[in-house]
């Protein structure tokens, strides 16, 4: 009787040893990969990148779009219910991905409306006009003009910085981020450094609460 006890004994104490093993593997693997974030953090965000959130939030989502992308305006209003969701804990940066033929255009159009502190509300006009713009994934960023008036933008001011070399070299900076972070597609999301699993709305709010539980 004593043996038997004893074997049970063992092997919940083998057990619990298991279980802890495992916890610090978890722990040790998770902080190896929030060190690697920080220490390439540039690749992810730069001192150029609009931001949406806040400045404190410990859970970073890092978003490379296109936005002549469908699918990038699909995922808009969720990414910003995720970030309504938990208020304060989630910080958005955007990047620029801009795969479409003749998306760069509207990009840096983007990039100078952010200039004017006008990115947010340009981002959702662009995206609102995107059938009429960019029909079929056919971008025509010359009819973009028709959908941006009404967003209290100095068009004259905006057609400039998107022609200056500042600008140029912003989006040519996340192209090669985008590269050196083997995006292939839009939109693709790093939650604290950490790539989806997979594509899809499932996969990023897995990626964000597994986020938020560690970080808070």
């Amino acid at each position: 009787m004593k043996q038997k006890h004893l074997v049970i004994v063992s092997g919940v104490f083998l057990l619990l040893a298991f279980v802890a093993a495992a916890l610090l593997y978890r722990s040790a693997k998770s902080d190896a990969a929030a060190q690697a974030y920080q220490r390439n953090k540039l690749t992810f965000v730069r001192p150029h990148s609009p931001t949406f959130g806040s400045t404190g939030a410990k859970v970073e989502i890092v978003e490379f779009l296109d936005p002549a992308c469908e699918t990038c305006k699909e995922f808009y209003p969720y990414v910003k219910k995720l970030m309504a969701d938990h208020p304060d804990k989630i910080r958005l940066v955007a990047r620029y991905a801009p795969f479409h033929s003749g998306s760069d255009q509207v990009v840096k159009i983007l990039q100078a409306a952010h200039n004017q502190g006008k990115f947010h509300e340009t981002l959702e006009a662009v995206f609102a006009a995107q059938p009429g713009w960019a029909p079929q994934h056919r971008p025509q960023p010359e009819l973009v003009w028709n959908y941006i008036g009404n967003v209290g933008l100095d068009i004259r001011r905006l057609r400039q910085d998107m022609s200056s070399p500042e600008v140029e070299k912003i989006v040519e900076q996340d192209i090669a981020d985008a590269k050196t972070l083997n995006v292939k597609a839009t939109p693709e999301f790093f939650v604290n450094g950490k790539p989806m699993p997979s594509f899809g709305y499932d996969q990023l709010n897995t990626l964000v609460n597994d986020a938020l539980a560690a970080a808070y």
